[in-house]
């Protein structure tokens, strides 16, 4: 998701200053996506300089309060009405790893066995927060993908050491013996 278009959605709910915008973006979000003030203030420049937020002048305190545009709520919907594809999401490190790992030919189990456990943890910590986030559906949907996510990642080891110990059973299994060149196929039989 680009920050860009997380502060337009926010702005569309009426206009807010840089702080209040990443408070709020980081309670949507579950607080997974930390922001940095000065990224936030950077990129309201941009949607500044690009017309899809106005800022207002500074208030008794400093701030500066944004207001979306039209055309920042058109570029709004236009994000929201378009799936993220798959080619869009950062490479998966632990694909990478696991790929290295076997590529290697290194023991991938203690790397499974590592990575499930930490998985394990995290699934139980995103439940534990899931629980406390009931009435916040932002937060709560958040941490469902993320619960979800983890789950499948639970799967997806699984899968990975089936392969790997089929592939090792493969390997280990001693081949035929060569065919007589001079039998016909059917005598083998």
């Amino acid at each position: 998701m680009a920050i860009r278009e997380g502060l337009l959605a926010l702005l569309s709910r009426g206009p807010r200053y840089g702080y209040q915008l990443r408070t709020e973006f980081e309670a949507s979000t579950g607080a997974i996506w930390p922001l940095n003030i000065g990224q936030v203030y950077t990129t309201l420049s941009r949607l500044e300089r690009d017309g899809l937020v106005t800022g207002g002048e500074q208030d008794a305190q400093g701030r500066v309060v944004y207001t979306i545009t039209e055309a920042g709520r058109a570029e709004m919907e236009r994000w929201l009405g378009t799936p993220v594809a798959q080619s869009d999401r950062p490479r998966d490190e632990l694909v990478i790893k696991l790929a290295m790992a076997v590529a290697a030919r290194a023991d991938v189990r203690p790397v499974i066995r590592a990575q499930r456990t930490a998985t394990m943890r995290t699934l139980q910590e995103l439940t534990r927060a899931r629980r406390a986030s009931d009435r916040e559906p932002a937060r709560r949907l958040v941490l469902d993908s993320l619960i979800f996510q983890a789950e499948a990642e639970q799967r997806w080891l699984d899968h990975c050491e089936a392969v790997l110990a089929a592939s090792t059973r493969t390997q280990e299994t001693p081949e035929a013996p060569p065919a007589d060149p001079g039998a016909s196929p059917h005598e083998e039989f």
